[in-house]
């Protein structure tokens, strides 16, 4: 039986570990083959966890290739057009088109409002918001070449409620949303369809680390992992802590495949009802 988006190709920005990675795992497993791009290097302002590396962009072309799929991978950072264009160029002179484009790549940090620098601001907005526009100008014009397509561009429950002490995060997070909206009525003539997805916390390193624990347990001198999972799962309607990276990949499979060909403009919270409470 033939995957749900058999002989499709997808563009996915930060692929190297966690969501990334996932998603082009997800995808290669139901049919496509992958064009992966990540930074692989430290952002000066995110100290919080340890950057992507290129060995780990490299353990995911081996795991979309163990598919036995394609892959066409680089290094390129979503704050550089020139280079974002080259890697998708390149992409699809070798796998012969472009369907699926997730603006994934993103970072996360925590500071509060006044503290923020205005290096800290920019840094934040230039990767989150302007390389998620980035991606999707770089592609838009194969996938109108292509005849039409779907992306899917990585908000966060942040992206529909406020967040305190992530205001910059927050900010491109509901930035996003306006750029998922307009590109929506702009090329759906095209058959271009643009739809946004709203994670609650990941169990990635973005949020398995100290810093994260304690802005949810901010009057406990030592955060833990079980403490911040004890914690979390309060803020979930459905009784869990965080999600998995593949509940993520799920939900962007079926907003890229067949089953939502006439699904535009939505905003998906996979999120466990936390933006219900």
């Amino acid at each position: 039986m033939a995957g749900r988006v058999e002989g499709k190709v997808a563009f996915i920005t930060g692929a190297a570990r966690s969501q990334g990675r996932s998603h082009a795992l997800r995808l290669a497993q139901e049919g496509a083959d992958v064009i992966a791009v990540d930074l692989c290097g430290p952002v000066d302002s995110i100290g919080m966890y340890p950057p992507a590396t290129e060995e780990d962009l490299a353990e995911t072309v081996r795991q979309v290739e163990a598919l036995d799929r394609r892959i066409v991978a680089a290094k390129a950072d979503v704050r550089d057009p020139a280079a974002l264009r080259a890697a998708v160029d390149d992409g699809v002179a070798q796998l012969g088109r472009l369907d699926i484009v997730l603006a994934n790549a993103g970072v996360f940090e925590i500071k509060p409002a006044l503290e923020l620098t205005d290096g800290d601001w920019q840094e934040m907005i230039d990767i989150n918001l302007t390389g998620v526009w980035n991606t999707c100008r770089v592609a838009l014009p194969h996938l109108i070449e292509g005849g039409g397509g779907s992306i899917v561009i990585t908000s966060s429950t942040a992206g529909i409620k406020g967040t305190p002490n992530t205001i910059h995060y927050t900010a491109a997070k509901h930035g996003v949303v306006g750029i998922m909206r307009t590109l929506a009525n702009e090329f759906g003539k095209q058959s271009i369809r643009v739809n946004t997805v709203h994670p609650t916390g990941v169990d990635t390193v973005m949020i398995q680390n100290e810093k994260t624990w304690g802005l949810f347990t901010p009057d406990d001198p030592e955060p833990t992992r079980e403490k911040f999972a004890e914690l979390f799962e309060t803020l979930h309607p459905l009784p869990v802590p965080y999600v998995d990276p593949v509940d993520i990949s799920n939900a962007v499979l079926f907003l890229v495949s067949e089953e939502a060909r006439y699904v535009t403009g939505a905003m998906l919270p996979v999120d466990a009802g936390y933006t219900i409470r």
